[in-house]
């Protein structure tokens, strides 16, 4: 049996889909004010100087602090059902499928969120390592449960969970650079769907 890890946004997806589930998720007011509170570090991320992680981490605490986690569980159900399938690329799809049609363990690996990613992987049949919004006594804190799971992050999970050592191929896919921690501990690399590189460590 081999492992396939799969990138979510831009990947299996036509887009980064984090962000269309923070402004269906997030209250209007909250959209508004965060809108003029966080457009520096917005716009220090477009200019490159600010990081992902960052940013993520920031919208996360504005927009869900004190939010009821089962109002938002809710939402990424919905999410998952009616918007997810309307995005999804055919080429990942179908790879995905070939994949399961060879044995393969396929692995979807995250830095999008569980309250979405968790039902749409179990509707697939897909195991899945993602980031996680932190709950206390029913109510969102604004905080992940542990790292977002990005860069380093994504591989040091895997690892975490998966032995590499008893697969014969693990496969990755990715598109942007912040999967090249997770291509590294591939032996088969795809990035935007092209097959790069050589084999790589373990």
């Amino acid at each position: 049996m081999s492992l396939a890890l799969f990138d979510f946004d831009g990947t299996i997806t036509t887009h980064e889909t984090m962000p269309d589930f923070l402004r269906r998720s997030i209250s209007r007011r909250r959209l508004l004010v965060g809108w003029f509170l966080l457009a520096p570090l917005v716009l220090g991320y477009k200019l490159r100087v600010v990081s992902g992680t960052l940013v993520r981490r920031a919208v996360v605490r504005f927009g869900y602090s004190g939010v009821p986690a089962s109002a938002v569980a809710a939402l990424g159900r919905d999410f998952a059902q009616s918007y997810l399938p309307n995005v999804l690329r055919p080429e990942a799809m179908q790879r995905i499928a070939w994949h399961r049609a060879q044995g393969h363990k396929v692995v979807v690996v995250s830095g999008g969120l569980d309250v979405y990613l968790v039902p749409w992987c179990d509707a697939q049949g897909l195991e899945l390592l993602c980031s996680s919004l932190q709950r206390r006594n029913g109510v969102l804190t604004g905080h992940y449960e542990g790292q977002q799971c990005v860069l380093g992050e994504k591989a040091r999970r895997v690892r975490e969970r998966y032995d590499l050592r008893a697969f014969p191929e693990v496969y990755a896919y990715g598109d942007t650079p912040e999967d090249r921690d997770l291509l590294g501990i591939a032996t088969k690399k795809y990035y935007q769907w092209q097959e790069v590189g050589a084999a790589g460590g373990r």
